[in-house]
């Protein structure tokens, strides 16, 4: 295998758990390249009712180097407020000019100052984190990435301190970057049981993830990393698509800088077309309706990890107070650090690459923050758990 092709050749597992850490996750190579990027004040942009723009600019940053990689060479991570992707050395002036792109069309177009860093692996590791991964299959040709070692999250301290980060930082670039594909398109999607929950949880070593995940599980009634009918966001009475879409302006303004006209209509024609295929239930053009829908449900992010564990819930009030006591629980143990958001609703934003041959992939949110502010509530009591006493104590059941 070469380093080029790590990730593509990796075998890709159906079962999103990890019940041996040490075997199941494979350290990329010596020469491949850590990208990051996120939306400086995000925070600023949510309160201003915004945070479909700033999901918009995390898938972007995704879309943009697919566009120009082969996108089963890298594995990348969507956080809401931003996204990573680790490429090979390669790849990695292709990637870098792709997110330069986006770095400047989220100024130009959205007044949103995106900040970006490339960071080689080997930068991490002598920082003592690594970047371990695992490769998920969600349905045929389509895979999320499931990564461990603190990479990422020493790689996003990177990002954030201003003169760590000079080595690194990437400049806006003058070169639109290749957005084809990206869209979003469907209305939010409504609870069905009271609250949509989106919440980030790092266990205090990754060899206790799974001890954490079981015990979560026997308090929520099911396995939040198990395909249960139950987890699945985008499909039956959530899914709305509403004619024309709400956020076709905002697409176009974005995929479609020099031309916003252009980009509109092409997405009203699209939109028809799905519409059509949609409500009929037969196949226009490379769109099959049957399958794309099935995978739909399939192709999406709500369950991720990207050294902290990610996850995107529909729960009713008494699973809610149930995963807030567990997880108060275990964290004043010091057994894991975690944070949390609330809405009543998630957003979904779409990276169509090749629809005919079933590519795409859909990433989900809660609205009004969602796995922003749960970041902001995470780094909160991390910063907590760093300046007050340890603690040895272990929470039973």
């Amino acid at each position: 295998m070469s380093a080029e092709d790590f990730y593509s050749e990796l075998p890709s597992c159906q079962d999103f758990k990890s019940d041996n850490i040490h075997n199941d996750f494979i350290p990329v190579p010596e020469d491949w390249v850590v990208l990051t990027a996120d939306i400086v004040r995000s925070r600023d942009a949510i309160n201003a009712g915004r945070y479909k723009d700033v999901n918009m600019v995390g898938a972007a940053v995704i879309a943009a180097v697919l566009n120009q990689v082969d996108r089963d060479r890298v594995p990348f991570v969507f956080g809401g407020d931003g996204a990573v992707v680790v490429v090979p050395e390669a790849d990695r002036k292709l990637a870098e000019e792709a997110i330069a792109g986006v770095v400047a069309l989220a100024r130009d177009v959205l007044d949103l100052e995106l900040r970006a860093a490339a960071i080689p692996v080997t930068d991490i590791r002598k920082k003592g984190g690594d970047i371990k991964v695992r490769k998920y299959r969600l349905s045929p040709g389509n895979h999320l990435a499931m990564i461990i070692g603190d990479g990422l999250l020493i790689a996003d301290r990177i990002l954030k301190d201003p003169e760590a980060v000079k080595p690194y930082a990437l400049a806006a670039s003058s070169s639109d970057p290749v957005l084809s594909g990206l869209s979003c398109r469907w209305e939010p999607l409504d609870a069905q049981n009271g609250y949509i929950v989106s919440l980030i949880l790092k266990p205090a070593t990754d060899e206790s993830l799974p001890e954490i995940i079981e015990g979560l599980a026997g308090k929520l009634g099911f396995n939040p990393l198990t395909d249960d009918e139950r987890l699945r966001l985008a499909e039956g009475p959530r899914l709305k698509f509403r004619f024309p879409p709400r956020t076709l302006s905002l697409e176009a303004s974005f995929s479609s800088p020099a031309s916003w006209l252009k980009g509109y209509l092409m997405g009203v024609v699209e939109s028809l077309f799905f519409m059509y295929g949609y409500y009929t239930g037969r196949r226009a053009g490379p769109f099959d309706p049957k399958k794309y829908m099935k995978e739909l449900s399939l192709n999406t992010d709500h369950r991720k990890l990207g050294d902290s564990l990610q996850l995107v819930l529909d729960l009713t009030a008494d699973q809610l107070t149930a995963l807030q006591t567990y997880l108060e629980k275990f964290s004043d143990a010091g057994q894991l650090v975690y944070g949390l958001h609330v809405s009543d609703r998630a957003l979904m934003t779409c990276f169509m690459q090749d629809v005919s041959n079933n590519q795409h992939i859909h990433f989900v949110d809660g609205a009004d923050g969602g796995l922003s502010l749960a970041a902001i509530d995470f780094k909160k009591r991390l910063a907590e758990r760093a300046v007050a006493p340890e603690t040895s104590s272990s929470p039973a059941g």
